[in-house]
């Protein structure tokens, strides 16, 4: 499995002009389809006079979910050489879309490959890429009497807390290190009225 990634940081665009027609490349860092799509929409709301939004996205470390769509263009001419972009550069949790304005001239297969190409890669030149440690994530509860032990190990061993609830018991949402994470369950192991639960791996 693997234990780190290389994503991007953070947005980044580029637009190029061919034969009129104007395309706007935009990569966007991701950690769902879900979000991937929410993307996609937003960008429809931001240009609603574009003649087509087409994108490809690659989520996740090991057997990444990958998806590419031409929205309306010949098949094959433009979710897929986006998609070959994204895998020239080597990311994943990542969304590429670029949006097409047309401008009145036919660019045939070859010349939309060519310019959903270029879009996407120069969007990628534009982001900055950066390694990610494969997260471990888990829920953890416990009772009350326990959760000051919990709390010093979980400080001890740097573990992000992502989410906390106070109720009947104490519940957490952390993220782990994948090198840390048999560490981190044989030492709660020994912490009584403990459990943590694996949820996935990000």
């Amino acid at each position: 499995m693997a234990q780190s990634f290389q994503t991007i940081e953070s947005a980044a665009s580029a637009e190029i002009k061919d034969r009129g027609s104007k395309f706007i490349g935009w990569a966007i860092p991701v950690c769902s389809e879900a979000e991937a799509k929410q993307h996609i929409e937003r960008l429809w709301k931001e240009h609603p006079k574009a003649r087509h939004v087409c994108y490809a996205f690659r989520i996740g470390a090991d057997n990444p979910l990958e998806r590419s769509n031409d929205d309306g263009e010949p098949a094959g001419s433009a979710g897929k050489p986006i998609l070959n972009q994204i895998y020239a550069v080597g990311v994943t949790n990542v969304v590429v879309a670029v949006v097409r304005y047309f401008g009145g001239t036919l660019l045939g297969v070859p010349g939309l490959i060519a310019a959903y190409k270029q879009a996407g890669a120069d969007a990628l030149d534009n982001a900055k890429i950066v390694t990610h440690e494969v997260l471990a994530w888990y829920r953890i509860s416990c009772a009350y009497p326990a959760l000051h032990e919990v709390m010093n190990l979980l400080k001890k061993e740097n573990v992000a807390i992502h989410k906390q609830e106070m109720e009947l018991d104490c519940r957490f949402t952390v993220a782990v290190a994948q090198l840390n994470e048999q560490k981190l369950n044989n030492e709660l192991a020994t912490i009584l009225g403990v459990s943590a639960i694996f949820i996935e791996y990000a």
